[in-house]
């Protein structure tokens, strides 16, 4: 694409509007990969364990790639990355807290990282020189996550009618809270929209119904019957609510920096 949107012509709302978009996928990939770190002693199998291992590090440096790109819009990455309060995170709320069991960490494969590779894609066709330029290779490795996240719901569907119990309750809860992540087209949505910088919400939850819908209906769920939720705070563009304090102090590095010798 040769059209892109020149950054410096933006208005102050615009950028607001851009600028909401990178941290909530900057601050969806740093939590995502926190609750694939949380489990990669506790998988049930080696192999799994490993692989969760791989996938924290491709959320992180992806995390890293977005908050990156607020120095387009003048932004100082390290404050976003490290000194942000709780209550300023825009992430997907599916991540505010560890996955209780198994069954959940694996709905949150299929839905928290469903929805993101849906807006990921939204993000990577529109008129932003950095995303369409850096997206799609997080993209190529998503696959893998997809891929892993599919089998394992597959696996839990048919397995125990507790395992299949406990899945298909993590997935109600979910799917309300990404639907409206991505579905909810508020002011800066629509601005962005209107730019060419993202597709239209309309058009990222078709995408994520599309990318998720035979899996889900592996555990008995149908995502054409579920609703987003009404829940949504216009200045993060997520649900009310925020990541407890550990989830923060790790996203943010704060023990890791209280160590550092100057």
């Amino acid at each position: 694409m040769s059209d892109f949107v020149d950054v410096g012509a933006l208005n102050e709302e615009q950028k607001g509007a851009l600028r909401r978009l990178i941290l909530r996928l900057a601050d969806s990939k740093r939590l995502m990969g926190i609750r694939y770190s949380d489990w990669i002693l506790g998988a049930p199998s080696l192999e799994t364990g490993i692989a969760t291992s791989s996938m924290t590090q491709d959320e992180w440096g992806h995390a890293r790639l977005f908050y990156a790109m607020l120095k387009q819009l003048g932004d100082d990455p390290v404050v976003a990355e490290h000194d942000r309060a709780a209550e300023e995170y825009g992430n997907l709320g599916i991540l505010d807290a560890p996955a209780e069991d198994w069954a959940t960490l694996v709905s949150a494969m299929v839905i928290a990282d469903g929805a993101l590779s849906a807006a990921l894609r939204g993000f990577a066709t529109g008129t932003f020189e950095p995303a369409a330029n850096r997206v799609p290779k997080m993209l190529s490795e998503e696959e893998f996550h997809v891929s892993l996240g599919k089998a394992w719901y597959g696996r839990l569907a048919e397995a125990s009618d507790e395992a299949r119990a406990l899945l298909r309750a993590a997935t109600e809860a979910h799917l309300p809270v990404a639907l409206a992540w991505l579905g909810t087209e508020d002011s800066a949505g629509k601005i962005l929209a209107d730019a060419g910088v993202t597709t239209t919400a309309v058009d990222l939850v078709a995408d994520f119904k599309a990318a998720v819908r035979d899996t889900l209906a592996a555990g008995g769920v149908d995502i054409d019957a579920a609703e987003p939720s009404a829940d949504w705070d216009d200045s993060r563009g997520r649900g009310s609510g925020c990541p407890d304090q550990d989830s923060i102090e790790r996203a943010r590095g704060d023990r890791n920096r209280a160590l550092l010798v100057e």
